[in-house]
C-alpha cells in the first residue's frame, strides 16, 4: 500500500483553516481516498497543558510553550495507533491544522527563533510535510472574523500580536521554501475561491 500524503494548513488565527480543511477532506474522500484530519495541540496530556496556557488559565513562558509544542509534535508523529506516521503508512492522507511553522512564527517571535527552529527541524521524529498551505489574511481581517465568530479569545488573538506573528510567518516561509514545499493562498476571498486554489495545489501531489 502506498503511503498517504501529509498536508499542513497554517495561518494566523481567523484565517479559515477549519473551513478549508473540512472542504478538502470532502474533496479527497470524493476521490476515493482515505483521510485523517488532526490538529495541534493534540488531545494528549501535553496538548491539554498547551490548551490551558493558550486560554490564559495557566501562564507559561515562550520557552515553555515552544518546548511543550515540540514534545506534543513528537508524540503526534510517533503514536503507534493514531499518530501521523502510522496513518500515513496505512495509506491515509493526513491533514493537520498547524505544525512546526506555527511554533517558529508564534514562539519564535517571543524567544530565540533559531532555537525554536533547530528543536523542530533537527528532530528526527518530527517529519516534513509533503505540502504546507499558508492561508494569508491581514491582522485586521483576522480580528474582524474572530470578534464575529468567537465567544472568547486566546492569548495570541490581539491585533498587535497577529501583526507580529504574520510578519514572522512570512519570514519563516521565505527561509524554508528551499527545504519545504510551502504555498501561500489568499484567504480573504470567498471560501469556494480559496478552496479551488487549494485543490489545484493538492492535485499536483
Amino acid at each position: 500500500m502506498r503511503d498517504g500524503r501529509f498536508i499542513v494548513f497554517e495561518g494566523i488565527d481567523g484565517a479559515g483553516k477549519t473551513t478549508q480543511i473540512g472542504l478538502l477532506e470532502q474533496y479527497l474522500r470524493g476521490q476515493g481516498r482515505q483521510v485523517w484530519c488532526t490538529a495541534e495541540p493534540t488531545d494528549s496530556v501535553t496538548g491539554g497543558l498547551l490548551r490551558d496556557a493558550l486560554s490564559g488559565a495557566v501562564p507559561r513562558t515562550a520557552c515553555e510553550m515552544a518546548a511543550l509544542f515540540a514534545l506534543d509534535r513528537i508524540h503526534h508523529n510517533v503514536r503507534p495507533v493514531c499518530g501521523i506516521g502510522a496513518m500515513l503508512r496505512g495509506g491515509r492522507d493526513v491533514i493537520c491544522d498547524r505544525y512546526y511553522y506555527s511554533s517558529m512564527a508564534y514562539q519564535g517571535s517571543e524567544t530565540d527563533p533559531d532555537w525554536v527552529r533547530r528543536m523542530n527541524l533537527d528532530c528526527p521524529e518530527i517529519r516534513r510535510p509533503d505540502l504546507c498551505i499558508f492561508l494569508d489574511l491581514t491582522p485586521e481581517q483576522s480580528m474582524e472574523r474572530i470578534r464575529r465568530g468567537r465567544v472568547s479569545q486566546e492569548i495570541y488573538e490581539t491585533q498587535e500580536r497577529l501583526e507580529t506573528v504574520r510578519e514572522r510567518f512570512l519570514q519563516v516561509i521565505t527561509a524554508l521554501r528551499g527545504r519545504d514545499r510551502i504555498e501561500i493562498v489568499n484567504a480573504a476571498r470567498p471560501p469556494e475561491a480559496v478552496q479551488a486554489d487549494i485543490r489545484a495545489l493538492v492535485d499536483r501531489l
